[in-house]
C-alpha cells in the first residue's frame, strides 16, 4: 500500500507519539509498503528512506519544543504525484487539517482517498491542567467534527476507545502499541549508568520516571512517595516546560534530572533502576510503561487512561488509585528483592509479546478496512467538508474549519 502520513509532531522531537510513528514507519517499510510523511519542518528530509515533506513551522509559546505548522497548497500536487491508497492523520490539529480536506467524508475528500485518524493525546483532559477546563465541551465538538470524517478512528487503548465512543465519535478501532524487546532488555543493566542516575549512590534504591516534564503528567505527586523512603533516590528522565517548577518542587530531595536519554543509554537506564513510577492520569497508552516492563522493571502506575490495558495488577505490575496506596506498594517492593524480581520477570515475559511488527500488521488491516468501507464518488465529483445536519455550534465549527482550509488549500 501507499500511505500518506500527516503528523503534528515528528523527529527531532522526542515523545511517545514520535516513537510510535517512527517504529510504525520502519515496520511498514519492512512489510513492503510505501510512506510519504508530512510534518513540521525539523531539518530532516527523509526517514527510513521515505520522503519527509517539512512544512514551515513555529514554536508554540506555551510549549517551545512543540512546533506548529499550517497546511499549504503545494501539498496537493505532492499527493497527486505520490498516489496514496490511504491517508493517515495522527492528531489532526493544524497540519492535519489537510488530510481531512484531501481524504475522508462522504466522497473521499478533495482527492477521493480513504482517511484514517489516530488519537494519541487526551487533549480534553489536558485542558484542566492549564486552567482551560471550561473549553472541554467545545473541544469535543471539534474532535467529533474532525474524527467523524474518517472511515476508521484508531485508539491505543480500550479506555480511550470507550471515551471517544461516549462523545459521539464513530467507527473506532483499537491500535495497541508495541515495544522493542531486544533494545529494552534486562541485560542492559549498567553500573556506570546507575551511578550516574543515583548521583554516586549506586547502593541506594533507585526509583525512575521517564517522560515529558509537563503539568499534565502529575509528577509532583511522586514527592510523598520519595519522602516516605529517605534511603531512596528518584531519577526523572525527560524534559519539558515544567522542569523549573519541578526542580523547585523537589528542592532538597535526592532527585536527579537526567534530561532526554535515547537508544542504548535509555535502555540501560531502565535496566539499571529498581522500580518504575508512572503517576500520569492522562496517558492514552503510555509506551514508557511497556519499555520499563520489557526491561524487567516492576511498574507502579496510576489506575487511569490506557495504563490498565498493559498491567495485570500484582502480577505483571501494580496499579494504584491514591498516593497512600502507591507508598504501600513501593514499600513492599523495596523490602523484598525476590518480589521485585518476580514481578519484573512477569512484566518482561508479558511485554515481550507486544511487538511493533504485530501492531503494524494490525494497522495495515485497518488501512484495508478503510479502503473497503470508504464510499468514493464517480470520477470528477468533488468531496465536501459540510455535513447535512447538526446544531448551531457544530455548524459554526464546520464553517470556520472550511474557511481556514479554503484559505490554505486548493
Amino acid at each position: 500500500m501507499r500511505i500518506a502520513l500527516f503528523t503534528e509532531t515528528f523527529i527531532p522531537k522526542v515523545d511517545g507519539i514520535v516513537t510510535t510513528l517512527c517504529q510504525t514507519v520502519r515496520q511498514l517499510r519492512e512489510l513492503g509498503h510505501e510512506v510519504l510523511i508530512f510534518a513540521p519542518e525539523g531539518g530532516i528530509r527523509e526517514f527510513e528512506g521515505f520522503r519527509i515533506i517539512g512544512m514551515k513551522s513555529s514554536s508554540f509559546p506555551l510549549y517551545p519544543e512543540l512546533r506548529l505548522a499550517l497546511p499549504h497548497a503545494s501539498m496537493r500536487q505532492v499527493l497527486i504525484n505520490f498516489r496514496p491508497d490511504v491517508l493517515h492523520v495522527a492528531e489532526p490539529a493544524l497540519l492535519g487539517i489537510a488530510g481531512l480536506y484531501y481524504g475522508g467524508g462522504k466522497n473521499g475528500g478533495a482527492l477521493h482517498v480513504p482517511l484514517v485518524i489516530s488519537y494519541h493525546t487526551d487533549l480534553p483532559r489536558y485542558l484542566h491542567y492549564y486552567r482551560l477546563g471550561f473549553l472541554e465541551p467545545h473541544v469535543w465538538k471539534i474532535l467529533r467534527l474532525r474524527h467523524n470524517r474518517a472511515s476508521v478512528n484508531l485508539c491505543t487503548s480500550t479506555k480511550m476507545l470507550e471515551e471517544l465512543r461516549s462523545h459521539g465519535i464513530e467507527r473506532v478501532a483499537l491500535w495497541p502499541g508495541g515495544v522493542d524487546a531486544d533494545l529494552f532488555n534486562p541485560s542492559r543493566r549498567c553500573m556506570e549508568i546507575r551511578d550516574q542516575l543515583t548521583q554516586g549512590h549506586p547502593d541506594s534504591p533507585l526509583l525512575m520516571y521517564v517522560g515529558r516534564l509537563s503539568a499534565e503528567k502529575d509528577i509532583e505527586s511522586l514527592k510523598p512517595v520519595l519522602q516516605a523512603f529517605p534511603q531512596a533516590r528518584l531519577a526523572l528522565i525527560g524534559d519539558g516546560p515544567h522542569r523549573k517548577a519541578l526542580e523547585s518542587h523537589f528542592a532538597g530531595l535526592p532527585v536527579f534530572f537526567a534530561g532526554f536519554l535515547l537508544g542504548n543509554e535509555l535502555a540501560s537506564a531502565y535496566a539499571s533502576s529498581d522500580i518504575f513510577l508512572m503517576p500520569s492520569r492522562t496517558e492514552t497508552l503510555g509506551l514508557v510503561v511497556l519499555e520499563a516492563m520489557s526491561s524487567g522493571l516492576p511498574v507502579v502506575a496510576v489506575r487511569a487512561g490506557g495504563i490498565p490495558d498493559m498491567i495485570e495488577d500484582r502480577v505483571t505490575g501494580y496499579l494504584f488509585d491514591t498516593e497512600d496506596e502507591a507508598i504501600t506498594i513501593v514499600g513492599e517492593l523495596l523490602n523484598s528483592k525476590p518480589k521485585r524480581c518476580a514481578v519484573g520477570r512477569a512484566a518482561r515475559e508479558h511485554s515481550s509479546l507486544t511487538s511493533w511488527k504485530a501492531a503494524t500488521i494490525d494497522l495495515v488491516e485497518q488501512y484495508k478496512r478503510a479502503c473497503e468501507t470508504q464510499p468514493l464518488p464517480a470520477t470528477g465529483t468533488k468531496g465536501s467538508l459540510s455535513a447535512t445536519s447538526g446544531d448551531r455550534m457544530n455548524k459554526a465549527f464546520k464553517r470556520s474549519t472550511m474557511f481556514v482550509i479554503r484559505r490554505l488549500l486548493p
